[in-house]
């Protein structure tokens, strides 16, 4: 049985889906805090369990028959270790035969805020005995292409990643090869560094952007607290403000770029093109520029 916690989130339900694509339906346990968002999964014959990181003897529950877990880290900064820990000690408990991990890119040396909690999992991984499998995941192509409804309103892509070179890839990219370590049987004590096979500047995105609506869109770097300001200004909490300008100074400095293509060679394709992301987010925005 395979278990995937998280599973409606947003790379969980991709991951559902395809490994829909490569196992029976009835070998597939999405591990969900509610639910009700998972009436969809229970409709395609997966097996719906409920449990919540903060509840150790949920997990046990959930985790009965398990042979191979995928931990997708959880949202609540600040309390993923421990949340971590809770999953990582079921999953001993339950005596998989895989843990697979969705971490950050060089996460034991990244300078990145959000590399601590995972270098910190990855430890404790590491000291469980328990076979696992590591994905580094960079970035999410999708982190950037979010906010294009903003950027076509007013013209203009702020951030404060100067001409730092960015190796993101699809959500999907990311799923197919978390499916590729579950399905698969020669990825136990791996450790994958995970990007995107062509890296890119917030400034190409800009013009990828321009290229495709035919509205001039410009990049317009800043400093890292102005670009915090303007996000906070935007509606959104200052700890997501500050984490967002951190992520993205961290990526002026080259953090994000990553040229080893081992998702590529993961998944057996070339991953997906910021031309392709750019078109879908386009599309999904409804914007009326598109040609």
């Amino acid at each position: 049985m395979i278990i995937v916690t998280g599973a409606t989130g947003q790379l969980g339900r991709i991951v559902i889906a395809k490994l829909l694509q490569k196992v029976p339906a009835n070998q597939i346990i999405a591990v969900v805090r509610d639910t009700a968002k998972a009436a969809d999964f229970s409709a395609a014959g997966v097996q719906v369990r409920a449990a919540n990181y903060n509840e150790p003897a949920t997990l046990d529950s959930a985790f009965v028959g398990a042979t191979k877990v995928l931990l997708i880290s959880g949202n609540e900064f600040g309390q993923r270790v421990q949340q971590h820990r809770h999953v990582i000690d079921a999953a001993t408990r339950a005596k998989v035969e895989l843990l697979a991990y969705t971490s950050v890119l060089r996460a034991d040396t990244s300078p990145m805020v959000v590399a601590v909690e995972h270098r910190e999992t990855e430890a404790l991984i590491n000291a469980s005995g328990l076979p696992y499998a590591i994905l580094r995941n960079s970035w999410y192509t999708e982190n950037y292409t979010g906010s294009l409804a903003s950027v076509l309103q007013h013209g203009v892509f702020l951030s404060c990643a100067g001409e730092g070179k960015i190796s993101s890839a699809a959500r999907e990219d990311y799923a197919e090869a978390a499916v590729a370590v579950l399905t698969q049987s020669h990825h136990a004590g791996k450790i994958y560094e995970l990007g995107g096979d062509e890296a890119y500047t917030l400034a190409d995105l800009a013009a990828e952007i321009s290229r495709q609506t035919g509205k001039q869109i410009a990049y317009q770097n800043l400093t890292q607290l102005d670009y915090q300001n303007v996000l906070i200004g935007a509606g959104l909490p200052e700890f997501l403000a500050e984490f967002l300008a951190s992520s993205d100074a961290d990526a002026a400095k080259g953090t994000l770029f990553e040229a080893g293509r081992q998702l590529s060679q993961l998944i057996g394709r070339p991953t997906t093109s910021l031309a392709q992301v750019v078109k879908a987010a386009l599309a999904t925005s409804g914007s009326d520029h598109v040609h």
